[in-house]
């Protein structure tokens, strides 16, 4: 067999990691308890230029979570069901969710390796929340108690679409522009933002839809789905590079 040498030569297509839900699931005859993640995630990751790899929830202390991003360039804390509201100090209203404390515990662990490490991270709806209660912010439990209406998730796994302005001089701002449309499908939001962020969006309500970590490092999580629209790869194609960057400077520093 003919080695491709071309494709050795060409530049290293990063590995990103994305979380998965761990939860019962069916497939055909099968209906078992198992990690899974719609496609569209692992979509706009490989059309972006990168190589996706799934990390399912797992029993984690620092030194594994360490040892899961030594092998990969870069994170995408995904979607999913409502943060545990003990992890932030309250109680849980009515309509939260009921927790999936193993998941939160592992996103935890990968959130706080990967940010010292400095590893590139995009979050993503659920993951802007995990970020920001990582680094010691708060949510809005239930978002129509505060807007007074129920379009941020209209339910039946309908996504509505979001008019989003970014903040100027944002990460995200220089990625997407002054204005976006965001499809959404989220009844709870940021509230007291982490120690270490700043709001880089926000739409007509006044809801932060996205944050980021300012500086040098690619720490960027948004409240909306940008895996629903695979026509506007900027957020992924934005991730990859930073991982491919993070890559190369993490060779030079091995080499």
């Amino acid at each position: 067999m003919a080695l491709n040498v071309s494709r050795l030569d060409g530049p290293a297509r990063p590995v990103i990691g994305l979380t998965t839900y761990l939860q019962q699931a069916k497939s055909g005859i099968w209906d078992t308890h198992a990690s899974f993640l719609p496609g569209v995630y692992l979509d706009g990751v490989t059309l972006a230029g990168g190589i996706a790899t799934l990390l399912p929830p797992q029993p984690v202390d620092a030194d594994i979570a360490s040892q899961v991003l030594d092998g990969i360039d870069g994170l995408v804390i995904t979607g999913g069901r409502d943060v545990d509201p003990s992890s932030y100090g309250h109680d849980p209203h009515p309509t939260s969710d009921e927790p999936d404390r193993a998941r939160d515990v592992w996103e935890f662990a990968l959130i706080a390796a990967a940010v010292r490490r400095h590893l590139p991270v995009l979050g993503i709806c659920r993951g802007a929340q995990m970020l920001n209660v990582a680094l010691g912010g708060t949510l809005h439990q239930h978002l129509p108690d505060i807007v007074g209406h129920t379009r941020h998730q209209q339910g039946n796994a309908v996504f509505t679409t979001s008019s989003i302005r970014t903040v100027a001089g944002s990460r995200l701002a220089g990625l997407v522009g002054e204005n976006t449309n965001a499809q959404c499908y989220h009844h709870q939001a940021i509230d007291r933002l982490g120690d270490g962020l700043m709001i880089s969006a926000l739409d007509d309500d006044g809801v932060i839809e996205g944050v980021e970590i300012p500086g040098d490092d690619f720490v960027l999580a948004v409240q909306w789905h940008p895996e629903e629209t695979l026509d506007d790869l900027r957020l992924f194609a934005g991730l990859v590079e930073a991982a491919r960057t993070y890559t190369t400077e993490r060779g030079r520093t091995r080499a």
